[in-house]
């Protein structure tokens, strides 16, 4: 899995993913596998292309904790000041 993940950006084939799993068969791990092969288009998609989700995760970690700050002290007033206040 290592070798597949560090060849991240180059062309990954269907073929290299498939070869993975068939071996990971005789692995500790091998109950895994069948829900690695349903998902096998998108684990592919994610080690060919360049798009990450930082960015969003990032905001929506911020305002869960804005959220968990406020619980039960304020109103929704209050919290949309505090979310659209200027970083």
């Amino acid at each position: 899995m290592q070798t597949l993940l560090c060849k991240r950006g180059d062309t990954c084939t269907g073929g290299d993913l498939k070869a993975l799993l068939e071996e990971g068969k005789t692995t500790l791990l091998s109950r895994l596998i069948p829900a690695l092969e349903r998902d096998a288009a998108a684990i592919e998609a994610s080690l060919v292309t360049p798009w990450t989700t930082s960015p969003v995760e990032g905001q929506i970690s911020r305002l869960k904790m804005i959220k968990r700050t406020m619980f039960g002290r304020a109103g929704f007033e209050l919290l949309r000041a505090r979310v659209l206040q200027p970083a």
